[in-house]
């Protein structure tokens, strides 16, 4: 009989449930996306990930960095310079991202459709489609 990882390894019902949990969050996928590019200063990722307060990046970052994904790298500078880079292993969860980020390339009319068609359902009076 063979087990399953997921059955090895309590916790998590599939593989997709461990992904899911490291790259929990609004910020997280994209944080992950940007520093594909190579290592980052903290400016130029609140630059990038547009919408994050500083707060939620600041938090974001260090559970990415608690988790292994991401290093932080602090050059002992006045004025301080830290830049952040991915792991090995966040480079590969970042290499699993790149097929969604292509479908998103792809599909990205079909979506905007889709939400102007959920906020208009949204925004009726009954909910009705």
């Amino acid at each position: 009989m063979t087990t399953s990882v997921a059955e090895a390894v309590p916790g998590f019902t599939c593989g997709l449930d461990a992904t899911l949990r490291v790259i929990a969050g609004k910020w997280k996928p994209l944080i992950i996306y940007f520093l594909i590019q190579g290592p980052c200063r903290y400016g130029a990722l609140k630059r990038a990930v547009r919408g994050v307060s500083d707060k939620m990046l600041i938090q974001q970052l260090k559970e990415l960095e608690a988790d292994g994904i991401v290093v932080r790298r602090d050059y002992q500078e006045v004025p301080p310079r830290v830049d952040y880079s991915l792991t090995p292993l966040g480079r590969s969860l970042a290499q699993a991202l790149v097929p969604l980020c292509n479908w998103g390339s792809d599909n990205m009319e079909a979506v905007a459709r889709m939400f102007s068609e959920r906020e208009q359902w949204q925004a009726s009076p009954t909910g009705d489609r």
